[in-house]
């Protein structure tokens, strides 16, 4: 060994010490019985199998398991079982040791969550689509067995994304997209608030770095105002709580980033039109566990005599906690500023479970504190039952099963009441059959109506918070495939797909069987391959729907199938059948159409090096399909996609179609640059809203067309009361024209509204 391979061997020592000490010290300074024995002999065993191992950043691996423990540990709060199983997590899959070996080093408990760690490893998803729902389903049926495998996981994602800048750019797109669709919303189903926040960010940040800086800049800038407004604001309320004789701190909460563009985002507004980008939060000590829900009302019959609180905007999570187990009282007062600020009132142990969610659970439980995970997390359980549920009725498409999933990740929730009254948590937007498959599939499937509050309404009627709903049935009743049109919850979804799919499977194996005996008469043989072609010429998607659409004679074999199977079809273009259109970005002058050639479709050859971007120029954007699902123009960030016909899809980062392909098709993502020179035309659509008077539409159209020379393609105004609401359709060349043209407008005066149509 020379003597620079002796200094790096002692740097990496050195390193990897440091950090396994922070962690031991982390660990000691914790409520968990001291374990210390058992973690060393966990890192040396990894430090072992992992040595002479280097990420793609460069360090030792055992620095990313190390790592992953340090989070465990000081983040999510849990003890030496979880300590072990993180530090060890990637020896099985990466090394030639045995989820055996680990049992027998380790014992049963640490080897069963590596196990459930290494079979829901390399991201959740593999190389095709039909094992991403399988790896999903092994996801989350580990988590039945031990919560603290989705922890860890959890846990080596948000390292991940803290260290995801050694990776190619379309790798970031894939990983942040995966993040944002399936862990942020699994942190925050579980209280880890703190890291969903992260999370969150953190995706934002490498999807869309230049709008992630521009914010960051901007809360740098308004700062100190906000510290000004904060001080000016509580100064009142410390002084009140003093009398009080309370136990308080007062803490500041800023938005994130992420947070701030998705409102930016959603209701079309600008950064300075965002008003609760402050909140603030009261975290008090009470005087015992009895009286806390108590005392945060006192606090709030307090603040509430100081500043003036809206009407509508108590939120009680304190009688009614969130199914990830969150209490707060949370109340919006008028500041002396005239702006609305959202106050947060909860005790420390509430403001524990909200940061580190049901790990805090187990701090607080009474008995043995070595004991991390008990049955009795009712909570957690409801939640765990109702994945299951879906699981027994596995989706045939993975993305559907996916969205299942996300569907209740996602779900705020309303409070509705059993005509015994009983308390019933639903997702926000349930309807009655919702509620009625919540209770059981056998209700669900023959209901023909409900009461709701002791009126008579429809299976569609929405619930809201505080409705008792009583259910109607009949024997007679059956499932409806209307009926998954206005069911919103996951299970209620499942139940009735997989009902709809036992009756469907006569009318399939009918119209399968006809299709043989057809094939048999023009002296044919019927295959899988034979049925797809037919069904992508009748423009049907699932070879199940043309079987079923045979089977209705909806769909009648006749001349023209036995010529498609013959190739005497003149072939279709692309976008004539169903799914992706091909459709053309750019609006061309009429020379350009003249000196146009016809371009074919780029169409990916396999030795294609998917790490480097692909450049999009005039003479190369035709190679491309835009589909209709987002219109990217050049400026914005963009993404390219690798379709079944290894034909490359552009589509901007924050379509939704693009945030399923990130999440279910990760290997086939691109990174994608613009390399335009301001030649061609491409349509934007920009909103305006504000006061009526004359001469206004002049100035609109004097600030575009004389001032700019845009060309207004489209313009469409409607006036009532004395306000106007209208869209502009302009033909531009990139997203910086659309952003000058927007700051320009703000000149006009009456003007109070300018958002683009994404």
């Amino acid at each position: 060994m020379d003597e620079e391979e002796r200094r790096q061997e002692q740097a990496d020592d050195e390193l990897i010490n440091g950090a396994f000490q922070n962690l031991l010290d982390s660990y000691l300074a914790s409520r968990h019985r001291k374990k210390t024995d058992l973690i060393k002999k966990a890192f040396n065993f990894a430090r072992q199998a992992h040595k002479g191992v280097r990420r793609l950043s460069g360090e030792p691996y055992i620095m990313h398991p190390i790592a992953v423990a340090q989070i465990t540990c000081s983040e999510i709060g849990l003890g030496s079982t979880s300590i072990c199983s993180a530090l060890l997590h990637d020896v099985v899959e990466d090394t030639d040791y045995t989820v055996e070996d680990i049992e027998n080093i380790f014992g049963a408990k640490i080897a069963q969550i590596v196990d459930g760690l290494t079979k829901i490893s390399g991201g959740i998803f593999g190389e095709q689509v039909s094992a991403q729902a399988e790896n999903f389903k092994k996801l989350l049926l580990t988590m039945s067995d031990d919560i603290r495998v989705i922890l860890i996981k959890i846990a080596d994602r948000l390292h991940n994304m803290r260290t995801l800048d050694s990776q190619p750019a379309n790798k970031q797109y894939k990983i942040a997209g995966e993040t944002l669709y399936i862990y942020a919303p699994l942190a925050h189903r579980l209280g880890l608030y703190k890291i969903k926040s992260e999370l969150e960010n953190l995706s934002f940040k490498f999807e869309h770095p230049e709008e992630y800086a521009s914010i960051e800049e901007k809360l740098s800038l308004t700062e100190a105002s906000r510290h000004e407004l904060f001080d000016q604001f509580t100064s009142p309320i410390e002084e009140a709580l003093n009398r009080m004789g309370i136990k308080y701190e007062i803490k500041e909460r800023v938005k994130t980033p992420y947070s701030i563009w998705n409102k930016m985002q959603n209701k079309h507004v600008a950064f300075d039109e965002i008003y609760d980008i402050l909140a603030v939060r009261i975290i008090f000590t009470p005087r015992s566990r009895e009286e806390e829900v108590n005392e945060c009302f006192n606090i709030y019959v307090a603040i509430s005599k100081i500043y003036k609180s809206h009407p509508d905007r108590l939120r009680d999570w304190l009688n009614h906690p969130k199914t990830n187990g969150y209490q707060a009282l949370h109340v919006t007062l008028m500041s002396k500023q005239g702006r609305w600020i959202e106050v947060q009132i909860r005790s420390d142990r509430m403001d524990e479970v909200a940061e580190q969610g049901l790990a805090a659970h187990w701090k607080y439980k009474e008995g043995d504190e070595e004991e991390e995970y008990t049955e009795d997390e009712a909570e957690l359980n409801e939640w765990l039952r109702t994945i299951k549920e879906i699981l027994d009725d596995p989706q045939p498409d993975a993305m559907d099963f996916l969205d299942a999933i996300k569907l209740n990740l996602f779900a705020s929730e309303i409070f509705v009441f059993t005509p015994k009254g009983e308390i019933k948590t639903m997702p926000t937007g349930s309807t009655a059959l919702d509620f009625a498959f919540s209770i059981h599939t056998f209700l669900g499937s023959h209901c023909i109506g409900a009461k709701v509050n002791h009126k008579l309404v429809p299976l569609s009627h929405k619930l809201k918070s505080g409705d008792q709903v009583e259910i109607l049935s009949s024997k007679s009743q059956h499932v409806q495939p209307a009926w998954i049109n206005f069911v919103s919850s996951a299970k209620a979804k499942g139940k009735i797909q997989a009902i709809l799919r036992r009756d469907n499977r006569e009318v399939q194996k009918k119209g399968e069987d006809l299709l043989t005996a057809w094939l048999q008469k023009q002296g044919k043989e019927y295959s899988l391959a034979v049925a797809d072609q037919l069904a992508e010429y009748h423009d049907i998607k699932h070879r199940d729907d043309f079987f079923q659409a045979l089977g209705e004679k909806t769909v009648i074999l006749g001349e023209k199938d036995l010529d498609e199977l013959n190739g005497k079809n003149k072939k279709k273009t692309a976008g004539a059948t169903g799914g992706w259109r091909r459709y053309v970005p750019f609006v061309k002058t009429k020379k350009q159409e003249e000196q146009a050639p016809q371009v074919e479709l780029f169409t990916v050859p396999e030795k294609f090096n998917r790490k480097k971007p692909i450049y999009i120029s005039e003479e190369t954007i035709q190679q491309y399909k835009f589909p209709t699902c987002c219109h990217p123009i050049p400026g914005d960030d963009a993404l390219g996609y690798i379709n079944n016909k290894n034909q490359i899809e552009i589509h901007k980062r924050t379509c939704p179609v693009a945030a399923k392909l990130k999440s279910g098709f990760g290997n086939r993502i691109l990174d994608v640059k613009w390399d335009m020179h301001k030649k061609l035309f491409f349509i934007a659509t920009i909103r305006l809203g504000g006061i009526d008077r004359v001469g206004l539409l002049n100035e609109i159209t004097q600030i575009i067309s004389a001032q700019m020379s845009v060309n207004i393609r489209n313009l469409n105004i409607t006036c009532e009361d004395g306000m106007f609401d209208g869209t502009l359709e302009l033909r531009v060349h990139d997203r910086e024209d659309v952003h000058k043209i927007m700051e320009n407008l703000k000149q006009v005066g009456d003007l109070k509204e300018i958002s683009e149509i994404m």
